[in-house]
Parts: structure tokens; C-alpha cells; sequence
């Protein structure tokens, strides 16, 4: 995961000190987040979040003395999706607690390749994984086979009861700036409809792959939609000013400097070019641009 829109970590995070429990004193299933340094992403602040779901472990982005004191409780291994700093150490915690792994059922050799496990057992939408049931919910946009894991009433947030849903969204969202979207992850269509199929469940927090839990959802969700939809805005007037090549959008949509991440802004600007290519918004020459 990394962001063409943000210049600094919001989220002052570290890695996670104390140690996450599976159940709470009050025998609900618990989420707990521990934020792992990971050499591969390109996330601010260098980490992205394990959690430990009842016996359910989603993300393990790499080995964490947190995560090892309690892989002997899990039962069941997930992701987000299979971008690699998300999936470091599956393997590993799977093996080491002898626990299924699980795979979206489309998808399963992505997650092998990425992961170096055969899955165990694959899911759909719907699906429930683990003692929490958490439900599986397609989420594409970031990547083309990414689920987040939605949780009810009955389980405790951060050690603390709460009512309402809780979802783990992975890149899906951040509490502050925006997630790559490229064409490859299943573009801007689908990652629009991904945040609105997120809002409209009502969640009451999100717990992002990256960074602190979101508490104020639907703000965010819908910041997230308008920042997109501002961003292609952005990129039309660029094509109806004249740019004819990607690098000549880029250059006309962003009016900032874009150094360290211009690889990241040309690839949303190439997602939101095809997007207003199958909207009928520019000419049918754009399709060999791109």
C-alpha cells in the first residue's frame, strides 16, 4: 500500500508493545492491531497492521514477538490481500500454529505465489471465517482480490466494547490521506463501489491495513469518493485542455511536486484515464495511451 496523496505519517504509530489477546475477560472475541516494520511497503511510517481476530490472524506482514505469543491460539490465517506487505510471514504463523489457511476461492493461486502456503480452505463473499464469523466482503480498487472482514455486535474493539460493526478493511481506507488505485487492482470503478458498499453497511470503526483505527467511518469513506471523484475532475480538464499522453495528464492534474511518488501518481492517473474511457467521457484514442 502506498499513497500519491500524502507527504507525511499521520498516524505516529509503532510497533505494538503489549500483548494481544484472542478472547477478552468478558469472553467476546477481541480485535487487537499490531503494527509491523515492513521493508516493502511504501506506507508512511513504514508498518502495516497484524490483527488478531478471536483465532482468526488477518495480515501478518511479518514475524512480531506480539503475534509469536499468541500463534499458538490461532486456528485460522487470512489476508486482506496479497500484496506483499501484507503476507510476510503467513507461512510461517500457519505452519507454526498448524492453522487453515484461507484464500479468496477466485484467487487462490495469487495467494500461494504471494505467500509461498497452499491455501487450506478458500472463501467467497459472505463467507465466514473463525470464531468471530467474520464475514468476508469483496473490496476491490487497491487490489483485485482484496476482502475486508466485517465483524458484529458481541466483539470487543481495542479491549473496549462497542455496538455496531466493526470491519478490518485493509487498503480500502486510511484515517487520513488515500490509497493507490491502479487498473491492475481492478480500477477506479470498482474501488468507488467498494467504498460504498462499505459506508452504507454502517460500520461503527475501520480498522485500515495501515495506520490508526478510522472512528469516524462514514466521513471518510465519503472524503475518500469525493477526493476520487476531485481527482477526476483533475485529470479531465488536463485531457480537455490539450494533454494527449499520460505524463502530459499527470503533469497537468497534480500541482504539486510529485518526487518519490510519481510512479504511484502516474499509475492513478492511468486508472482514472481508463475510467473515463469506459464512461464515454474521452475519445476512444486514449486507449492505446494508456
Amino acid at each position: 500500500m502506498s499513497d500519491e496523496d500524502r507527504d507525511a505519517d499521520p498516524t505516529g504509530t509503532s510497533p505494538s508493545t503489549s500483548t494481544p489477546t484472542t478472547r477478552s475477560r468478558t469472553g467476546r472475541p477481541s480485535i487487537r492491531r499490531v503494527p509491523i516494520r515492513t521493508p516493502s511497503t511504501r506506507a508512511p511510517g513504514g508498518t502495516t497492521n497484524a490483527y488478531v481476530l478471536g483465532d482468526l490472524l488477518v495480515d501478518p506482514a511479518g514475524r512480531h514477538p506480539d503475534l509469536d505469543r499468541v500463534a499458538e491460539s490461532v486456528e485460522h490465517v487470512a489476508v486482506t490481500h496479497a500484496h506483499p506487505d501484507h503476507v510476510g510471514a503467513v507461512a510461517e504463523y500457519a505452519a507454526a500454529a498448524e492453522a487453515t489457511t484461507w484464500a479468496p476461492s477466485a484467487f487462490a493461486d495469487r495467494f500461494e505465489e504471494a505467500t509461498g502456503a497452499e491455501p487450506d480452505a478458500t472463501f467467497t463473499e459472505g463467507d465466514a471465517i473463525g470464531s468471530a464469523d467474520a464475514i468476508a466482503i469483496a473490496t476491490p480498487g487497491h487490489a483485485v482480490d482484496h476482502f475486508a472482514f466485517a465483524v458484529g455486535e458481541g466483539t470487543e474493539h481495542e479491549g473496549a466494547p462497542r455496538g455496531g460493526e466493526a470491519i478490518l478493511c485493509g487498503d480500502l481506507a486510511l484515517a487520513e490521506g488515500s490509497v493507490v488505485v491502479s487498473r491492475e487492482g481492478g480500477g477506479l470503478r470498482a474501488y468507488l463501489e467498494s467504498l460504498r458498499r462499505i459506508r452504507d453497511r454502517g460500520p461503527t470503526v475501520l480498522y485500515p491495513g495501515h495506520g490508526p483505527a478510522i472512528q469516524d467511518p462514514r466521513s471518510t469513506l465519503d472524503r475518500l469518493i469525493d477526493r476520487r471523484l476531485d481527482r477526476e475532475r483533475s485529470v479531465l480538464e488536463a485531457v480537455e485542455a490539450g494533454a494527449s499522453d499520460v505524463d502530459a495528464v499527470l503533469e497537468g492534474a497534480y500541482d504539486r511536486d510529485l518526487i518519490g511518488v510519481e510512479d504511484l501518481a502516474r499509475a492513478t492517473v492511468r486508472a482514472h484515464l481508463e475510467k473515463l474511457l469506459k464512461d464515454g467521457r474521452i475519445e476512444g484514442a486514449w486507449r492505446d495511451r494508456l
